[in-house]
């Protein structure tokens, strides 16, 4: 009976990654064209969760050359797009805008970084990237949008376990963005072209949380960044994640309780403060 359930309970879970991480079917497709085979799109991307994807070198919107690796020391959340659709990437691409625009407001720009990678090569090229990110309004100084090399595709999305298949009418492929961790290594899928600050925000601050210090002695800029990380919390009235300033406060108060508990047992590991010598 445990067992039954819980191959239905994985079952439930397969079918919803497949609803998130997949749009809707295109004329094409239901007359017949080319499909992609969703359930190993989803087991695909899910096998590469812990791996860490090859140094690949790309161009930026400027065609400067961009190596994978510049973006560590910090989180990076990555999606990959084909300039030529007009439905899934738009879509992916202004919801993630909306879903980080509280997160960088409350924890600052320069605490993680955004890549978008253009999987229609050689047709998605700086020039039409550049062209895109201006067209959907994307101006944030920690989102870069990336041209990858022909010759590379098949390892890249290999790497990020992306699976696409080439339609008559474009590109039928998995809707997601790939959370790496500071160290690039691959944290987490996040599923769906309507990405919310709810489910793009947890996956994002355990990152954030799990990156290594910068120093052996974190600044005290570090120590209140990690505090405002920590007492985040999503608000469903507004959509969007808010400082939780009880949590803050209860933190504080424990803090103060541990330091009085501390100051009295060094005091008593020294005994007795002897009483003032006679002048």
């Amino acid at each position: 009976m445990a067992a039954s359930f819980g191959r239905q309970l994985r079952r439930a879970a397969m079918a919803a990654l497949l609803a998130a991480a997949l749009p809707a079917a295109t004329p094409a497709a239901a007359a017949g064209a080319p499909r992609l085979d969703q359930r190993a799109a989803i087991e695909a991307s899910q096998a590469v969760i812990g791996t860490q994807p090859p140094d690949f070198v790309m161009l930026d919107r400027a065609e400067a050359p961009v190596r994978l690796s510049r973006f560590r020391g910090k989180p990076v959340l990555v999606n990959f797009i084909y300039t030529g659709c007009f439905t899934a990437c738009p879509l992916q691409t202004r919801t993630l805008a909306d879903s980080l625009d509280g997160l960088q407001r409350l924890l600052g720009a320069d605490r993680f970084h955004v890549v978008s990678i253009g999987f229609n090569q050689p047709f998605d090229s700086p020039p039409v990237l550049r062209a895109f990110a201006s067209q959907h309004g994307i101006d944030m100084p920690n989102w870069e949008f990336l041209a990858p090399k022909t010759s590379d595709i098949v390892a890249l999305t290999r790497a990020f376990g992306f699976e696409y298949t080439q339609t008559t009418d474009g590109f039928e492929h998995a809707v997601a963005v790939t959370v790496l961790d500071a160290e690039g290594r691959i944290r987490a899928q996040v599923y769906g072209e309507r990405l919310t600050a709810e489910t793009l925000g947890q996956p994002l601050r355990d990152a954030l949380l799990a990156a290594p210090p910068a120093r052996t002695l974190p600044t005290l800029d570090e120590l209140v960044t990690r505090v405002k990380i920590l007492c985040t919390v999503y608000d469903p009235a507004t959509g969007r994640y808010r400082t939780d300033w009880k949590l803050i406060a209860e933190l504080i108060a424990g803090l103060a309780f541990f330091a009085t508990v501390g100051g009295w047992l060094w005091r008593g590991r020294r005994g007795p403060t002897p009483p003032p010598a006679a002048s």
